[in-house]
C-alpha cells in the first residue's frame, strides 16, 4: 500500500541488484498461526536482520493490499519494519507453483 493507495511492486524492484531482501510468504492474513507466531517472529527479529545488512523484510500473502495494510496495523508493524505485500490475484503464488485449490 502506497501513500495514495495500492501500488504495484515488481520482483525486479523488490529484488533489485545490490539489495539484500528477506522475503517470506504466508497462507493468509489474520490466520491464527500466522498472526500469533509467524509475523511476530519476524517483527521481533527485524532490528537484528537490519543490523546484519538486510535492506528489506517483505511479507507476501494471497490477500489484497487493503487487507495486508489492516493486518500490518493490527500487528503494530511500522512501514520501515516489514513491507506487507499482497498477492491478491495469486499471480506470484501460481508462478512459484505454490497455489492450491
Amino acid at each position: 500500500m502506497g501513500p495514495e493507495g495500492p501500488k504495484a511492486v515488481t520482483t525486479e524492484e523488490l529484488f533489485a541488484p545490490g539489495k539484500k531482501v528477506v522475503a517470506f510468504a504466508l497462507p493468509g492474513a489474520f490466520t491464527p498461526t500466522c498472526s500469533a507466531k509467524h509475523v511476530p517472529g519476524f517483527v521481533a527479529e527485524a532490528a537484528a536482520l537490519k543490523a546484519k545488512g538486510i535492506d528489506t523484510i517483505a511479507c507476501i500473502s494471497v490477500n489484497d493490499a487493503f487487507v495486508m495494510g489492516a493486518w500490518a496495523d493490527s500487528q503494530g508493524i511500522g512501514k520501515d519494519e516489514i513491507v506487507m505485500l499482497g498477492d491478491g490475484n495469486g499471480d506470484l503464488t501460481r508462478q512459484l507453483g505454490l497455489s492450491m485449490d
